[in-house]
């Protein structure tokens, strides 16, 4: 058996914060946010998906923001996008960049 790929990443939430994370994946990012399933929906969060990019925002009550913990996501065009969060109101961390981008098959 082989794993083909990862079918979405979850990340955690405060309660409460949905209006927020719609603001910013939707509003910013332009992923599109789909319905949750009844049974899932009742625990609050979010999904977002545009084609194969499928992020799903959990909500986690002793919510405590990962220090080191990251979705890494491929765009583009990087300046565009760090002028589009700043213009929104967002702030972000430059890092040192890549000098390229290492893929791992296992």
């Amino acid at each position: 058996m082989r794993i083909k790929e990862i079918e979405h990443v979850q990340l955690a939430m405060p309660p409460g914060k949905e209006s927020e994370a719609r603001a910013f994946y939707e509003g910013v990012l332009g992923i599109h946010e789909v319905p949750k399933p009844p049974n899932l929906a009742k625990h609050g969060g979010c999904r977002f998906v545009r084609d194969a990019l499928k992020i799903h925002l959990g909500v986690e009550n002793d919510f405590c923001a990962a220090r080191k913990a990251h979705p890494s996501l491929q765009v583009e065009d990087l300046p565009a996008l760090k002028a589009l969060i700043k213009a929104a109101g967002y702030g972000f961390n430059a890092d040192e960049p890549l000098s390229r981008l290492v893929r791992s098959v296992f």
